[in-house]
């Protein structure tokens, strides 16, 4: 199973990004999805998750009403959108996936993508 997190970058403060979360060896299609970010010298926080029917998704109350996150299911993406970004937001961001295996759940990440926010 592989993750890749991609369209992080450098902004301004206000301005946008959508970051996108791809898989290979899980279908992210029928499986819930979370986005991580840790910013520097902190810990790894959960920013946002979407379950596998897309009925649900959650938000951390830091980020709530500024970040949305979707499927593509044709594409087999998800996407995070960060609108109104904050010099707090700059971290890296990842996506996580999980699954049972066996008796045990199993954890996949992705390597991330940097996002920088600029004054």
């Amino acid at each position: 199973v592989q993750l890749v997190e991609s369209g992080g970058g450098t902004v301004r403060i206000g301005e946008s990004l959508r970051l996108s979360c791809a898989a290979s060896g899980i279908d992210l299609n029928t499986n819930a999805v979370n986005w991580f970010r840790q910013p520097p010298g902190s810990g790894r926080e959960l920013v946002a998750s979407i379950s596998s029917s897309t009925t649900s998704t959650s938000f951390s109350e830091s980020i709530q009403a500024r970040f949305s996150i979707a499927r593509d299911r044709a594409q087999k993406l998800v996407y995070l959108q960060m609108n109104n970004l904050k010099l707090e937001d700059k971290a890296v961001y990842y996506c996580k996936v999980q699954r049972w295996e066996g008796p045990s759940i199993v954890h996949f990440w992705g390597r991330g993508t940097q996002v920088t926010v600029s004054s």
